[in-house]
């Protein structure tokens, strides 16, 4: 929609996603991936680079890094967009594992299936603890507050209430219809012995049927 919620600004039929915003975005990602091997040794300096060893000089020559465009060159995917729903799906609507993948769990191990990438998608079998089974299972547990899938512009859960109805006016479109469904009758309980209809006299929770049947149990012992 336009800045006033006055139109709607169609986009390009081959557009995706805002090239320059995921440019930000992406240089966003890689700074924060070089300040955490930063912190955590994992970049060596040599020759002209060495004065960046220090942590002042590499947090300014980071600082550097923001002032320049990055350029990310996105290209159709070869599968198809149904390739990117189907690896988008992996990660917003199924778990860690799934069942069919888990081949084996004895009173100690779980041994399940998993493809090996770098030797051409072979299929090979790994037994894990339970404790290191349930460790790795947990990386993939998103923290407390941190939603899957987030929601922004009009499409956010704050406004989606008050502009979803100004896009279908904008667009013309028909709200969709409110799924009504039909009156049910009552159930109908048939009597196991002669068939006829039966009626509920009355609803007893299981605390009263359990001390209804030792009611009976202790008359039946006092006869």
């Amino acid at each position: 929609m336009s800045p006033g919620h006055t139109r709607w600004i169609s986009s390009s039929p081959q557009f995706f996603l805002p090239v320059k915003v995921l440019s930000r975005v992406f240089r966003g990602k890689f700074v924060a991936g070089l300040k955490r091997a930063f912190r955590r040794k994992k970049l060596s300096f040599h020759g002209a680079c060495l004065p960046l060893s220090k942590e002042k000089a590499f947090a300014d020559f980071l600082r550097t890094l923001f002032r320049q465009d990055w350029v990310v060159y996105s290209k159709p995917p070869f599968g198809g967009p149904e390739h990117v729903l189907q690896y988008l799906a992996r990660y917003t609507h199924r778990v860690a594992i799934s069942n069919h993948r888990i081949v084996d769990v004895s009173d100690t191990h779980v041994a399940f299936r998993w493809k090996d990438y770098a030797h051409h998608n072979k299929r090979r079998t790994m037994s894990l603890t339970h404790e290191e089974f349930l460790r790795r299972f947990l990386h993939h547990v998103l923290p407390k507050g941190f939603p899957r899938i987030r929601y922004f512009g009009w499409m956010a859960n704050r406004r989606r209430g008050e502009l979803l109805p100004v896009c279908r006016t904008l667009l013309a479109a028909v709200p969709p219809m409110a799924a009504t469904s039909p009156t049910a009758d009552p159930p109908v309980w048939q009597c196991p012995c002669c068939g006829g209809a039966m009626h509920v006299v009355d609803r007893l929770t299981a605390r009263q049927i359990l001390q209804e049947q030792q009611r009976q149990v202790c008359f039946i012992d006092s006869s």
